[in-house]
């Protein structure tokens, strides 16, 4: 059964930093691009950031580019995201998802398996 399970959220202050963790067991995913992914109230969901196979290659919601880095680790099958200098509108549930595919994707509907989320809070 393939599980991913993300941790590191909380409640953070306007301008902090939180780092997102995510951990995938029941398959690799060393060829698979992973992504970030966040949905706030009443909202959709909506891309943060996606990284390729490798880590060659990342993409950034425009309105987090600067601010986030999203990064891998093959050997633990395992992705994050370091937040920075982070807004009151950063506050969403932060969910990991792999792709089947090794370059990243954009688009909800091209990742296939997602973690249950972890709540981001940033108090202005």
């Amino acid at each position: 059964q393939v599980r991913m399970v993300e941790s590191g959220g909380g409640l953070v202050q306007a301008g902090g930093s939180l780092r997102l963790s995510c951990a995938a067991s029941g398959r690799t995913f060393s060829n698979s691009a992973l992504g970030w992914f966040r949905q706030a109230p009443g909202k959709e969901r909506e891309f943060v950031a996606g990284i390729s196979w490798n880590g060659g290659m990342t993409y950034y919601a425009d309105s987090v580019k600067g601010r986030f880095t999203i990064s891998r680790d093959n050997a633990k099958n395992a992705v994050y995201l370091q937040m920075s200098t982070l807004k009151s509108e950063d506050t969403a549930v932060y969910y990991c998802a792999a792709s089947m595919v090794p370059q990243p994707q954009r688009a909800y509907s091209m990742y296939q398996y997602w973690g249950q989320g972890t709540q981001v809070t940033v108090s202005s």
